[in-house]
């Protein structure tokens, strides 16, 4: 699942279209929720000045 999230915490399903999978940096952070990543990428977003995409992997469904 991808989600394109922007400064304000506006949620968009989907990436961005015109990009290749992971053509920029990328950080990688263990979250307990998906509410607490949308809030991290949100703070990104406003510091970097544009839309953050988040990406959901290696879900551990037993914590």
């Amino acid at each position: 699942m991808t989600l394109l999230v922007s400064g304000n915490g506006a949620v968009l399903k989907g990436g961005y279209p015109w990009a290749a999978p992971l053509t920029g940096g990328f950080t990688v952070l263990e979250l307990p929720s998906q509410d607490e990543a949308i809030a991290w990428a949100a703070r990104m977003a406003r510091a970097c000045r544009c839309d953050q995409e988040l990406r959901v992997f290696m879900l551990d469904t037993d914590s």
